[in-house]
């Protein structure tokens, strides 16, 4: 029962018991849904339950397909697990689980495969009594995995010693060998068994693939090829390679499996010559001859497998060829056709196989079988192909479905006899139960003389021509009549459209499935040539030796049929299943795609009606739905009732009763046995569940906040505690770090005073200390006040203590100590001062680029020029030349304002056309040159190289005058600010001689030429 209120609305109920709907079909295959949609693949019936607590010792496991020599019988039925193939790896098989659900009360737990497990293992070793696991479903629904942890889950929580750790690892390694040779590829599963397989695991007193994987060497030996489309008995399914199993993996695991068991290098290799054999087999084909009878096409072939069999090869080739009849005391060889050929090849390949099989199991049995004769207990671990209906339906489907149609009929007995045995035992009135007792189809195939069985061994064993259309027309006969027989000939026209002429239809309880009677004597009969029996048996193989003794050769009587055998078996399993207490799994397959998230409500409601999970639904809930022990019930409810909780003192039964009184159960709606509560409604017990699930959170709301309150209590008392501890200490490491620190400044005060009061004496012990810290005093505060730029004069001044005592020490009697004492006390602020200036200049030379380093020296030459000459000058010097160049001034004049624009010169490419080769413009600048007839104003740009002075008109680009500084004789201005200077320069008749200019940067441009030409002390003001 999931625990939250709105658990069972989203994952539905775990226990189907409790299902509210369970005649609804509907309401069934949603809860399944559900679970399924959740990752929940488990959901159970329960049938009642025995307390069981340890565990015990594993000690064989003998896998049987006969009886158990065993006389006890019982009547007890455990649970029903219903399980959903996830088609994914879930994470709850984990030895974790395993660990959880050993020793738990079976209800204590989620549904699961452990639980069943435990709960089987745990009744047989408290009770003594044998159990087992009846494990069925249709191909693919998981049924072989369901085994496995089963297995892996009994080896786990048995007992373990030296002999019992033997015996579980070679438990563990049979299922590789039996999935090897007793598993194939279907349509429907990657791994589906063809053998039906019961195992018996014995606890003492104490409770305690071939092509793809071999290498190429065994490949070559057994004369074969890694490819599985080469051989007729592997390819004609088309999916001989199956992407979800690794052959080579698998078969490294089958070597290891039969090493650990037992089997001798020899008998590995025969069993693989054996399988070889087998493929070589189907690839023998015949020919017709002139007289038509069979004849080998390839009898290569057959020299392969009379090698591998270790067999003669001309009595092999004869034997597959011609049969040896026997009339009137004479033997004759008939030769057999092509049909009769094919079918000898074919029963002799399923004859090998099969008895090698057996062999197999038989030596694993022996290999696993407990030596010890003390008393043992049981558990059985059956897993048995489930109800299959196919399109097409033949001699096999019929045998499956007969065989659960008796399993199906057990579980029905079983649960009503136990039922009327709780009942009984509890003291609670019977109560019939109508349910559908499929004894009368269990009847119509096996019963004597009239059974289907039987009517076909009839016509397989009487003489004259016996066919499949025969043994439909005798069935028709003799049970036509049979209310779960039709055929086509006694169903009426509906029904005939349904049925061909050679089928007929069985009622199961599963629902009708229509078999074809095409190939039933044939397979009924499944006889092997007694030339093939003679040539296998002269065989060198010990295997093929001991799988076709001699002695079978001697027996005159006709082997019994396939039917017969299988019915034999099948009532040696029904006794062995009723001298137990049985569990069942019924595993489910959700789709056909293999997809982890698919859910088929059509494919799951069919298996759901052929495994008979309703019926079995309706038999559990003819009475009552819910019981439990009075102890258990109480301990989970009583605190819903105030005169339970917390603690009742009187017995369980009377505390029941106060209970379900309380809680206003109706009359009819419960009934108290005398060591168990039945509840009859589910919805009685979910309203109580969800009652509880409500007083759960009240209770727990209670004990939270009393325990939060004696928690809290607690902390703060050791809190308080910690607090004063801490307090107390912690004061007293103040205390004494309070008393160093006074004591320590109490002499250092004291020294202070006494080192001020000497401070002019020499220097001695009195006023070492106090000179060292004016001294340092006085370095810090220079230190922090350090001038940061070469034009900051300031400084500290050394304190007066020191020129004192610099003074004293003067006149001292240590006259070299004295003067240097006096030389660096006197001077040491000035040599700091210095030192400093020293060090500024440096940093401050060293952050000079080249560019800044010319223009510096050029305001070295023009201060050396025009400083106190020039008026204007003092303005200029906080402007730096320009290297671009200069902006044209122009003057805008109106009536009220005056506007200076600067605008910006581009050199026409003209003007730097008429520039000399290799010369470059140093300097270029707007000037104003005035003529020197009428000085009338003309707008020049004046460019500057490094050989002669340029004039240019600003507006055309034409050079005016050119002057070499070679033949510049000097440069004039005024002191004056009117911007003006005159070039100096010789006249002729090709030069214009002296140039007077008007410059806005008068002195710039001046000191520019002076600097380029070279020209400084040529510059008269």
């Amino acid at each position: 029962m999931e625990g939250a209120l709105t658990a069972r609305d989203r994952v539905g109920v775990q226990d189907l018991v409790l299902l509210e709907d369970y005649q609804s079909e509907t309401a069934f295959l949603n809860n399944i849904k559900k679970r399924f949609k959740e990752k929940l693949i488990y959901v159970s019936f329960t049938y009642g339950q025995k307390k069981t607590f340890l565990l015990f010792l594993v000690i064989a496991l003998k896998i049987i397909y006969s009886e158990l020599y065993s006389n006890k019988k019982t009547t007890y039925i455990g649970s029903v697990l219903v399980s959903v193939n996830p088609y994914q790896q879930l994470g709850f098989y984990t030895p974790y689980h395993m660990e959880k659900y050993q020793g738990v009360n079976f209800y204590e737990m989620p549904p699961h495969v452990y639980a069943i497990a435990d709960n089987t293992y745990r009744s047989m070793r408290n009770e003594s009594s044998n159990q087992c696991i009846l494990i069925s479903g249709e191909s693919g629904s998981g049924k072989t995995e369901a085994s496995k942890y089963i297995l892996q889950y009994l080896s786990v929580c048995s007992a373990s010693n030296e002999q019992v750790e033997y015996i579980k690892s070679r438990l563990l390694q049979s299922n590789p060998v039996l999935e090897a040779f007793g598993n194939a590829k279907t349509h429907r599963n990657d791994n589906s068994s063809r053998f039906g397989k019961y195992m018996d695991i014995e606890f003492d007193y104490r409770g305690a693939p071939l092509l793809e994987g071999a290498d190429d060497v065994l490949l070559s030996r057994l004369m074969l090829t890694k490819s599985p489309d080469k051989y007729a008995y592997t390819n004609q399914g088309k999916c001989a390679k199956v992407s979800s199993i690794c052959d080579r993996r698998d078969f490294v695991a089958v070597q290891k499996a039969l090493k650990v068991l037992d089997f001798s290098p020899k008998n590995i290799d025969e069993l693989f010559c054996i399988v070889a054999s087998v493929l070589h087999l189907g690839n023998v084909t015949f020919t017709q001859n002139e007289d038509g009878h069979a004849v080998v096409e390839r009898q290569h072939e057959i020299q392969k497998i009379a090698n591998l069999l270790g067999c003669q090869y001309e009595q092999l080739l004869q034997a597959l060829t011609h049969r040896t009849i026997e009339a009137n005391k004479e033997k004759m060889q008939s030769p057999l056709t092509v049909e009769q050929a094919l079918y000898a090849r074919d029963a002799l390949s399923k004859a090998i196989y099969g008895r090698m099989f057996d062999w197999l199991v038989s030596n694993l049995n022996r290999s696993l079988t407990n030596k010890d004769l003390m008393r043992k207990n049981v558990i059985g671990l059956l897993d048995i192909y489930g109800f299959e209906i196919f399109k097409s339906n033949s001699f096999e489907q019929f045998c499956i479905n007969f065989c659960n149609e008796k399993l199906q009929q057990l579980f029905i007995e079983l649960t009503l006899k136990q039922e009327q045995e709780e009942y009984r035992a509890e003291g609670i009135e019977w109560e019939p139960v109508e349910y559908f007792n499929n004894k009368i189809i269990c009847d119509l195939v096996e019963e004597r003389h009239q059974g289907i069985i039987d009517i076909l061994d009839e016509e397989c064993l009487r003489p004259g021509d016996a066919s499949d259309n025969t043994f439909l027309t005798k069935m028709e006969e003799t049970v036509g009549k049979h209310p779960h027989f039709i055929t086509h000939a006694l169903g009426n026209s509906k029904l005939r459209k349904t049925i061909g002429y050679e089928e007929f239809r069985l009622v199961h309880y599963a629902g009708e499935v229509t078999y074809s009677v095409k190939g039933f004597l044939d397979k009924n009969n499944d006889l092997l040539y007694r030339d093939l029996k003679v040539a296998m048996s002269e065989s060198k193989h010990d295997i093929i030796k001991q799988a076709f003794p001699v002695t079978e050769l001697a027996r005159l009587k006709r082997p019994e049929t396939v039917g017969s055998q299988f019915r034999t078996s099948l009532n040696r399993l029904m006794d062995i299943l009723m001298s137990k207490e049985p569990s069942y799994v019924r595993c489910i397959k959700p789709n056909d795609a293999k997809m982890s998230d698919r859910f088929d409500e059509t494919l799951v409601r069919h298996q759901v009606k052929y495994l008979g999970l309703m019926e079995n639904l309706r038999v559990r809930r003819a009475g009552f739905a819910y019981r439990r022990t009075h102890e258990i019930f109480l301990n989970r409810y009583k605190s819903l009732c105030p005169s339970t909780w917390p603690h009742y003192d009187g017995s369980p039964r009377k505390g029941v009763d106060v209970l379900c009184k309380y809680l206003d159960y109706k009359e009819g709606e419960y009934r108290l046995g005398k060591t168990k509560v039945f509840i009859r409604f589910p919805r009685t017990l979910f309203a109580t569940e969800d009652a509880f699930q409500i007083r759960k959170h009240e209770l727990a709301t209670i004990i939270q906040s009393v325990f939060r309150g004696w928690r809290q209590k607690k902390m703060f008392m050791k809190m308080r505690d910690a607090v004063t501890l801490l307090s107390a200490q912690w004061k007293k490491v103040l205390a004494i770090r309070l008393r160093e620190k006074r004591k320590k400044a109490t002499v250092n005060i004291r020294k202070f005073i006494l080192g001020f009061m000497t401070r002019l004496q020499p220097r001695c012990a009195e006023n070492t200390e106090f000179l060292d810290y004016v001294r340092y005093s006085y370095l810090m505060r220079v230190k922090n006040h350090l001038p940061t730029s070469v034009l900051d004069k300031s400084f500290e001044h050394a304190p007066a203590a020191l020129e004192e005592q610099c003074k004293h020490a003067h006149k001292g009697r240590q006259t070299v100590i004295t003067e240097t004492n006096y030389v660096a006390a006197w001077k040491t602020g000035a040599l700091l001062q210095k030192l400093n200036m020293k060090n500024l200049t440096l940093k401050y030379v060293k952050s000079v680029t080249p560019q800044r380093k010319a223009a510096m020296e050029e305001k070295v030459l023009a201060s050396a020029i025009f400083r106190e000459k020039k008026k204007g000058y003092d303005e200029s010097v906080g402007n730096p030349f320009q290297e671009k160049p200069r902006a044209r001034i122009m003057s805008v004049i109106s009536k009220k304002l005056h506007i200076i624009c600067l605008t910006p010169i581009h050199l026409k490419p003209k003007m730097l056309a008429m520039i000399d080769a290799g010369e470059q413009t140093l300097y270029s600048c707007s000037v104003t040159k005035y003529d020197r007839h009428g000085y009338h104003p003309r707008p020049r740009t004046l460019i500057l190289t490094s050989t002669a002075t340029y004039l240019f008109d600003a507006k055309d680009g034409k050079l005016k005058q050119k002057i070499p500084h070679q033949e510049l004789t000097g440069i004039s201005t005024s002191s004056l600010g009117d911007n003006v200077f005159v070039l100096h320069a010789p006249s002729d008749k090709k030069e214009k001689g002296d140039a007077i200019v008007q410059s806005t940067f008068v002195i710039e441009t001046i000191t520019k030429l002076a600097s380029i030409a070279k020209k400084d002390k040529e510059v008269k003001i």
